[in-house]
């Protein structure tokens, strides 16, 4: 594998994590129609993926600061030289606690699910099949949703769902902010609201996997070097950074609509192909 196709593949990875459209899935894509033709694998995936959340990390350091901090100073004792505690019920508190608790699942999941997820859920034809039915799952969830609930609002149970629908991410073709978009707006919350949320909820998970990856990566072969994967990783960070601030700016007015009809049409082209040989789906 060359260097430049890994830089490519990071490129690839900072455009489509944030948007509703699977990276994974386009690593996965992608990575067949290269030269090499190879699947670049869920470990590389993992770790690019490091890049992209510290570009989270720096875009919303305010309010992860923030939210850790009131977190923690929430434990604290009254009175006494303690001005500083936090209240239980600051919503900064249950933001850090709703975090908490969407993560779960998602951590139970690729525990137990981790040589499918190497194997099985990468079959191109699943990728195919989850693009489209997602697809349009996410477009009918946001055309009906009610479209006013804030992070402010959002219960203990919303939580808990919106975290089991991230951990249906672990599906290459699903997307992590699809799917946590999707349970967000049938549940309700304003497009920024979710968005924000998912892209705070995805810290802990996807830095956890992360780091287990790059662990694993130093015992077993990969189809991609340190060098080539540090380049790639680098690379998904800073198109990430730019990629977040669009989508804030973008989702504030419009709709998810042309990310629908893309993963409609990617997942439909891509059956086309394997109907006719053109990429293996495993």
């Amino acid at each position: 594998m060359s260097i430049l196709e890994a830089i490519f593949l990071g490129l690839i990875q900072g455009l489509t994590e944030f948007l509703p459209i699977s990276s994974s899935a386009h690593l996965r894509i992608v990575g067949e129609l290269l030269p090499s033709a190879t699947d670049p694998g869920a470990t590389f995936t993992a770790i690019t993926q490091l890049g992209t959340e510290t570009a989270v990390i720096l875009y919303f350091w305010r309010d992860i600061t923030r939210i850790i901090s009131r977190w923690f100073r929430s434990f604290r004792r009254g009175g006494g030289a303690h001005t500083d505690v936090v209240p239980k019920d600051d919503p900064d508190v249950r933001l850090g606690w709703l975090i908490i608790l969407g993560t779960i699942p998602i951590v139970i999941a690729g525990y137990l699910l981790q040589d499918t997820i190497r194997s099985t859920f990468r079959s191109l034809w699943i990728v195919a099949i989850v693009l489209i039915v997602f697809g349009i799952l996410l477009g009918v969830a946001d055309l009906l949703s009610r479209r006013d609930r804030t992070i402010e609002r959002m219960t203990y149970r919303d939580g808990l769902l919106i975290g089991a629908a991230q951990m249906l991410a672990l599906i290459p073709g699903v997307s992590r902010s699809g799917a946590t978009t999707t349970a967000g707006r049938a549940l309700g919350y304003e497009r920024p609201a979710i968005a924000k949320f998912a892209f705070l909820l995805a810290v802990p998970a996807v830095f956890g996997s992360g780091l287990y990856e790059l662990g694993t990566s130093f015992r077993e072969p990969q189809v991609y070097g340190a060098l080539e994967t540090a380049l790639a990783t680098l690379v998904a960070f800073g198109v990430g950074l730019a990629v977040i601030a669009f989508l804030m700016r973008y989702i504030s007015k419009r709709s998810f609509l042309p990310f629908v009809i893309y993963r409609i049409l990617l997942g439909g082209v891509l059956l086309v192909l394997l109907s006719a040989g053109v990429i293996d789906a495993t």
